[in-house]
């Protein structure tokens, strides 16, 4: 069973979800659902410290366990999304090149809308191949907020 505990960040409320010593989901409580005991342990405690950080552009790489639960595609797409440095940003063809399937941009995107643990793995940082952004479950405003949080913070 899954410990989850919500915060209030400004950029909206987000949960934080562990299972055994790991972190398992971070999510905008208005786009997916958990199943969890509310519960607020030393590990969800530290992942909101660190979100915090972030968010005050004081921390740019967070080191906290996480385990990533999805299909193998979507691990392999989630791990690259991690290669992706701080205020640095990457197309969605840019990051199928790099995992070896070239034709694969739609797919990307899909793994992308499924990451279940936003910001830790940054999807926020893949923009379409024109240079727009597209695509975020919590919207587009906050994508471009931690877009540019990071581009002042470099």
């Amino acid at each position: 069973m899954k410990s989850l505990y919500y915060y209030e960040f400004k950029i909206g409320k987000i949960a934080i979800a562990q299972e055994g010593d790991y972190i398992t989901d971070v999510f905008f409580k208005d786009v997916k659902n958990v199943e969890g005991s509310i519960i607020e342990t030393d590990l969800i405690k530290q992942t909101a410290k660190q979100i915090e950080e972030y968010l005050e552009g004081t921390r740019k790489e967070f080191d906290i366990a996480i385990k990533l639960n999805g299909t193998e595609f979507q691990k392999r797409v989630w791990k690259k999304l991690m290669d992706i440095d701080y205020g640095k940003l990457a197309s969605y063809g840019e990051i199928a090149e790099s995992i070896q399937s070239p034709k694969a941009a739609r797919a990307i995107g899909m793994a992308n809308n499924k990451n279940p643990i936003i910001i830790i793995v940054p999807c926020h940082r893949v923009i379409g191949k024109s240079g727009k952004l597209v695509g975020y479950a919590a919207g587009l405003d906050v994508k471009e907020y931690l877009i540019n949080l990071e581009r002042s913070n470099k």
